[in-house]
């Protein structure tokens, strides 16, 4: 049992890094599953075995993606530690991942095959936005704790990391501007946290 399951992991592995390649290469609308099968060195039939379509395909890349950024994540909050001490670990782990060239590479893909369909647009953010959640949670944690004041947590931690991607996201995606060098990314992080505490922290005479 365990050899088949393995050279079936092994075959899954191999139709990822494939359809990651052909996504940055040619893009969402060019590439096909028998271009990736081809790559793969596998069936066409063996593809669509593990992935129905190519949405499937490139859903699983993205999540692949964004769990391996966050990996590492510890997104509980946590009532003993400084709020900007907290905000910190979980905007740097938000930049690192924003950092990743093959994260932005297949960003620019998702993006262009998305434009001309609102249908696949709407069911790829709303893959993404549930693996926002974390952040979400641990700001409605701090607001529970009565450190945060505000009405609508997923709007703030929308907010906050919207804070981050004008600077470190839409630029490198739109533009092709470099990713932001380690001062600069420390900046923005800085900044986000000092706009985002100003606007939401309670003084701590406030919640004792």
């Amino acid at each position: 049992m365990t050899a088949p399951q393995r050279l079936t992991d092994r075959k899954r592995e191999a139709i990822v890094a494939a359809a990651i390649a052909e996504f940055r290469e040619n893009g969402f609308e060019v590439t096909s599953m028998d271009k990736i099968a081809a790559t793969a060195g596998v069936s066409k039939r063996t593809v669509y075995n593990h992935f129905p379509s190519k949405e499937e395909l490139f859903a699983e890349i993205l999540h692949q993606l964004w769990a391996s950024s966050v990996a590492q994540l510890d997104v509980s909050y946590a009532s003993d530690r400084p709020l900007r001490e907290q905000l910190r670990g979980l905007l740097e782990a938000k930049m690192k991942m924003m950092s990743d060239a093959n994260f932005l590479d297949l960003a620019r893909v998702a993006i262009a095959a998305t434009i001309h369909s609102p249908e696949r647009a709407q069911d790829m953010v709303n893959r993404l936005s549930t693996r926002e959640e974390g952040f979400t949670q641990w700001v409605r944690a701090a607001q529970e704790d009565g450190r945060l004041n505000c009405s609508d947590p997923a709007f703030a931690a929308h907010q906050i990391q919207s804070l981050l991607k004008a600077f470190a996201f839409w630029p490198q995606i739109t533009l092709g501007l470099p990713v932001l060098d380690a001062a600069n990314q420390a900046s923005v992080i800085e900044s986000a946290i000092d706009l985002f505490l100003a606007g939401y922290a309670v003084p701590p005479s406030s919640h004792q």
